[in-house]
C-alpha cells in the first residue's frame, strides 16, 4: 500500500466540542483515580477514564491529562504515579477526586506503594508505574507508564462511566 496518504492532513472537524463530548460518552469506560507525590511529597491525585493497557512486554498502561490541569507539574515531573482502579462502591471518591477546591485525600485510606504513589485501599486494581515517557497531543498529555507492580481484588467489581453517569453494576 503506498504511503501517500502520510502526506494528507484531517480535514476539519463538521462538529461541535460538545457533540464530540457526547459521542465518546457512548463507550463505557473504568473509572480510575491516578496519584503521585508532588515536589514537595504531598499527595495528589485526579479521577480519570483515559487509562489503556499499550504492552504486555514491557508492560505498559497510558492516560491522558489535560494541560491546564493543576496537577500537571507533579505528574510531569515525578519519576512514579499510580493507577487506581476504583471499585463499584467507589462513587463518592470519583467526584471527590473529581471536584476543585477539595482536599482530596482528607480522611482517605491509602498506603504509599514502593515508587511513592498513594494507593487507595478498597480500589479494585492497583498499577505502579514508572513514568516512562510523555506524549503532547491536542490539549492533552499522554502518559505512559512502565507497570513495576500490580495487584487486584479477586472478585471485585469496578465503577464504569457511560454516557456522563456512573454504574455500580454491569449493566448499561
Amino acid at each position: 500500500m503506498p504511503l501517500s496518504h502520510l502526506s494528507r492532513k484531517a480535514q476539519p472537524p463538521g462538529f461541535s466540542q460538545s457533540e464530540f463530548r457526547a459521542a465518546l460518552g457512548m463507550f463505557a469506560t473504568g473509572v480510575t483515580i491516578v496519584t503521585a507525590r508532588n515536589a514537595a511529597g504531598e499527595p495528589v491525585g485526579l479521577t480519570a477514564n483515559s487509562f489503556n493497557s499499550v504492552s504486555l512486554d514491557p508492560p505498559l498502561v497510558l492516560w491522558s491529562l489535560a494541560r491546564s490541569a493543576a496537577s500537571m507539574p507533579a505528574f510531569s515531573a515525578g519519576s512514579h504515579y499510580a493507577i487506581n482502579i476504583l471499585s463499584a462502591d467507589q462513587q463518592a471518591l470519583a467526584q471527590r477526586f473529581a471536584s476543585k477546591g477539595v482536599d482530596r485525600f482528607a480522611d482517605l485510606a491509602f498506603i504509599d506503594g514502593t515508587g511513592g504513589a498513594p494507593l487507595l485501599t478498597g480500589a479494585a486494581a492497583w498499577f505502579e508505574c514508572f513514568n516512562r515517557s510523555r506524549y503532547d497531543e491536542g490539549d492533552h498529555v499522554i502518559f505512559v507508564g512502565e507497570v513495576e507492580r500490580c495487584s487486584h481484588r479477586s472478585g471485585a467489581s469496578p465503577l464504569l462511566f457511560h454516557g456522563g453517569k456512573f454504574y455500580a453494576e454491569h449493566a448499561l
